[in-house]
């Protein structure tokens, strides 16, 4: 098969990203190669997950076919996915986003904006270690200063702060909701 290695990197990708297992008929047809050329792919597959040090295998399900992990490793993947969600109140998401588009900012501008108490949204933040301390600001008391981290960028598959939506596309001003109001009310 040496001279096939783009189809099989190709099968290897679309065994990879299916849902489901991929029968020959639907392999042959997105592949475009005869059946034969197919099954002798699917044999170099098997025969390079079959090392020890590869974690994955080739499975055949009901006539198709789909990459699975190797039951040696199952352990590993258990702990990743025992890993508590990360899952975020409204109202941590409502300061996390004053946060990003605002950074840096205090405390008392978030609750400013927001029109509540922040307290216990931005701790549980900073407990999840999407925001953090960035500084002090200048002024009476000198209250701490927050910003984004790189968790945060992680988390919502930012490459940087710069990748948000623009605000302005998510804004109406005043007079153009009512117009829009009125142009629903009137319909």
């Amino acid at each position: 098969m040496l001279f096939r290695e783009p189809e099989m990197a190709a099968l290897e990708a679309l065994l990879f990203v299916a849902k489901n297992p991929l029968t020959l008929e639907l392999l042959e047809e997105v592949l475009e190669l005869d059946r034969q050329t197919i099954e002798e792919l699917l044999n170099d597959l098997r025969s390079r997950y079959s090392v020890e040090s590869c974690g994955l295998m080739l499975l055949e399900i009901e006539g198709g076919f789909k990459l699975a992990t190797k039951p040696e490793v199952a352990r590993y993947i258990e702990t990743l996915y025992k890993q508590p969600a990360q899952t975020l109140s409204n109202a941590a998401l409502e300061v996390l986003s004053i946060i990003a588009y605002k950074q840096p900012v205090t405390r008392g501008e978030v609750d400013f904006i927001r029109g509540v108490q922040s307290d216990r949204a931005l701790t549980t933040l900073v407990e999840k270690g999407l925001v953090k301390d960035v500084g002090r600001k200048e002024g009476p008391g000198r209250p701490i200063l927050y910003g984004t981290t790189e968790q945060f960028l992680l988390h919502f598959g930012l490459s940087s702060i710069e990748d948000l939506p623009n605000l302005e596309v998510f804004s109406l001003s005043e007079s153009e909701a009512a117009t829009t109001g009125e142009k629903e009310l009137g319909e």
